[in-house]
């Protein structure tokens, strides 16, 4: 999980959903932002102070998207594999991929 400051934007926490081995190559990174705002829905993935996080809130998998790499600018915490594995299990379900 990364801070992440846009001009277009307040500052927000975003997990990086690019494999690592690509975020040298490129300019900008797939992410999905996290929020307060808890609706409940499919495709979010709960994240608590226990996860490290400043507190609770959900990963918006439908609000994912690419960010230039500049603008991640402080690591907020690492999120255990099944928190990432959640993620991914998501991403399959908003994008409808089976």
């Amino acid at each position: 999980m990364w801070w992440v400051e846009t001009p277009y934007a307040r500052r927000r926490p975003y997990l990086i959903l690019t494999r690592n081995a690509a975020i040298p190559l490129l300019e900008r990174l797939f992410a999905v932002p996290a929020t307060t705002t808890i609706r409940g829905i499919a495709t979010e993935v709960l994240l608590e102070p226990s996860d490290g996080m400043p507190a609770e809130c959900v990963l918006t998998v439908d609000n994912a998207e690419t960010i230039r790499k500049v603008h991640f600018v402080e690591r907020v915490c690492q999120l255990d594999p099944s928190k990432v594995r959640a993620v991914c299990d998501v991403l399959s379900l908003a994008v409808e991929c089976s």
